[in-house]
């Protein structure tokens, strides 16, 4: 037990302290190398509030050591080999169905659009599919918002394209992931319609009502909370106001959630994308945010919820009950999660997820998405040293740079386009090369860019869209819009390029959501037929991770640490060694010796110097040894 007394590092040996105070400091753009110091790790905890003047203050300090001592379990190391598993070998593919294909014409993807483009990423060389929400829904949220579980959205087709489009994609050996969302439903879901309407009813306490409202905030802005006068209460939303919280205390909620999984995988699915997952257990009594950890974290309450008291319970009753009977792939969303939490949540012996997304690499320290400013990948280095040489073989590691809540990375890292295509190349190398499996986003495969929004009537992002009235608040509607356009969710979600017709070959009509002209000179079609493209480069990367076992299975050994804008590793097999090196810069750079540099495989240059790495050069080698 944990208490005012303990020692600092002793806090850091734990893993929920681990990784609070390595958030804590990331969000103040620190290094934990401060706790490191003997001076500082020998510190007590009482101590902290006078340390900082006042900064971490007692009630900080006790919500600290709350949520410390929730966690009595502590991870095991993982040292031996991996167990070998379908889904540790994959490519996975995401697929954002309204602005996929539209096979209708009426501006928006939909099921029948996907069927058409199967051949596509099954040449691409995908293993599995992740599809974006397609349940029925009002579309306040783009389908994360569901009114009916068991019912395909209207704009998307009917229950007989699914099972078409279920059956093609298995018929082309590949596998189909669902995206679910449990923490919340739609407020015109019928269990909060009767929830509200018939409150004495088994569905009374389906979801989080309270007389009066704590100091939570939405992750869209304003209160989490709206007044219900059918019952004169208020109801939790940590997202958009029709988004509501399940109230996972109740049994009966979770049997019947439950039960929906099951109908699903009775159907074929092969597994789940679990929506902000970690946020179904709420802390009991819904205690108020600490004022403190509301200012640095931009948001009230989610200390009380981001890694709730029976986060395992739920997740072990959720595989025992319904993943593990079907041996279906489970992957949550897990913000605000890190290594350590991770490793808890996804150790195979623990039975509960078999991976994560964890989203602490998709910003630098200090950093948020809706700050305009420029990726350094030395950050992204040190991230995944930590992860690659830490995390442990008992779990895996999700890889990605991009979904549809972040805008494209190539325009984070450098938005020159003398270099787009040697950048879209470089993290094409390092997400298919260390270790875990790959998650490409679509049209990350093209090397898509952050589109030229010119105005927020364009915009179609309710997070963005209520952001930007927050703002309006305090600064001009310029300044408020440069804002929005540094990170809205909608730079990921306007319609895949696929040719340079009118509206990319997307659609005969308008598409739901804008597009500038990019597609003109970046498309499938055109980069099909040019062998030295970013599509047909993640082609023969993703040949090359299916060829050399040791991309999947190989252990992993990063050299040259310390070099700046040097990311070199070797991936060791059983029978075969690559060894890969990045120049993370816009700087051409000295080349590194490497003993053991033997056959070129891949670069994303057509000439490879001797002695110099051109600007983002990335490089894949077949070592002689």
């Amino acid at each position: 037990m944990l208490t005012k007394e303990s020692r600092i590092r002793n806090v850091y040996n734990n893993p929920v302290g681990r990784d609070i105070i390595r958030k804590i400091l990331l969000q103040m753009g620190r290094s934990d190398r401060i706790i490191n110091n003997p001076i500082v790790g020998s510190l007590r905890l009482k101590a902290i509030p006078r340390l900082t003047m006042g900064y971490m203050d007692q009630e900080f300090l006790e919500t600290f050591i709350a949520l410390l001592n929730s966690e009595p379990d502590t991870p095991k190391k993982g040292n031996g080999k991996a167990k070998p598993a379908w889904w540790k070998e994959a490519v996975f593919y995401q697929i954002y169905p309204r602005s996929f294909q539209d096979s209708n014409g009426d501006g928006i993807g939909d099921l029948r659009g996907i069927i058409e483009r199967l051949d596509y990423l099954k040449n691409l060389g995908v293993d599995a599919i992740w599809l974006s929400p397609v349940y029925d829904s009002p579309n306040d949220d783009n389908g994360y918002d569901i009114r009916d579980y068991h019912k395909i959205m209207d704009e998307f087709g009917g229950m007989e394209d699914f099972d078409d489009l279920m059956d093609a994609i298995h018929a082309r050996g590949m596998k189909l992931i669902m995206d679910l969302v449990i923490n919340h439903t739609s407020d015109e879901h019928e269990w909060f319609k009767k929830a509200i309407h018939q409150p004495d009813s088994r569905y009374g306490d389906y979801y989080i009502f309270r007389d009066q409202p704590n100091n939570w905030t939405s992750f869209f802005s304003g209160s989490a909370w709206k007044y219900i006068k059918e019952r004169n209460q208020y109801a939790l939303h940590l997202f958009s106001e029709k988004q509501m919280d399940l109230n996972w205390e109740n049994p009966a909620v979770r049997q019947d959630i439950i039960d929906m999984i099951v109908w699903w995988l009775e159907k074929g699915v092969d597994g789940f994308r679990l929506d902000v997952i970690n946020y179904i257990s709420k802390r009991e009594g819904l205690p108020n945010g600490n004022e403190k950890i509301g200012k640095l974290m931009k948001y009230y309450g989610v200390e009380h919820y981001f890694y709730g008291p029976r986060l395992h319970e739920y997740l072990r009753e959720l595989n025992e009950k319904a993943f593990a009977p079907f041996n279906a792939f489970s992957v949550g969303e897990t913000p605000g999660v890190g290594m350590e939490m991770s490793k808890l949540l996804t150790a195979d012996y623990r039975r509960e997820l078999d991976m994560v997304f964890s989203f602490d690499h998709l910003e630098t320290p200090g950093h948020v998405r809706f700050d305009d400013y420029r990726y350094d990948l030395n950050y992204y280095k040190k991230y995944m040293i930590d992860w690659m040489e830490n995390y442990g073989s008992n779990c895996q590691m999700s890889l990605f740079f991009e979904n549809h809540d972040n805008p494209r990375m190539v325009s984070k890292v450098d938005p020159d386009a003398q270099f787009r295509v040697a950048v879209a190349k470089l993290l094409a190398v390092m997400q298919l090369t260390l270790r875990g499996t790959p998650f490409i986003y679509q049209g990350q495969e093209l090397g898509l860019i952050n589109k030229k929004f010119t105005s927020i009537d364009e915009i179609r992002d309710v997070e963005s869209l209520n952001l930007y009235q927050e703002l309006c608040k305090t600064m001009t509607e310029g300044e408020a819009f440069k804002v929005i356009l540094a990170g809205t969710r909608d730079h990921a979600r306007t319609p895949m390029q696929w040719n340079d017709d009118r509206y990319a070959g997307f659609s005969t009509n308008r598409p739901w959501i804008g597009m500038d002209n990019d597609y003109k000179i970046c498309n499938v079609e055109r980069q099909a037929n040019d062998k030295d493209s970013v599509l047909n480069f993640y082609r023969n990367l993703i040949e090359l991770r299916k060829k050399y076992a040791a991309l999947i299975y190989g252990d992993i050994s990063i050299v040259n640490k310390k070099v700046h804008n040097l990311f070199s590793y070797y991936r060791i097999g059983q029978h075969e060694t690559l060894y890969i090196e990045c120049n993370l810069g816009r700087k051409e750079m000295k080349r590194k010796a490497s003993k053991h540099r033997g056959k070129l495989l891949l670069s994303n240059y057509r000439e490879v110097g001797v002695s110099v790495m051109k600007p983002y050069e990335a490089n894949v080698w077949l070592t002689d040894s």
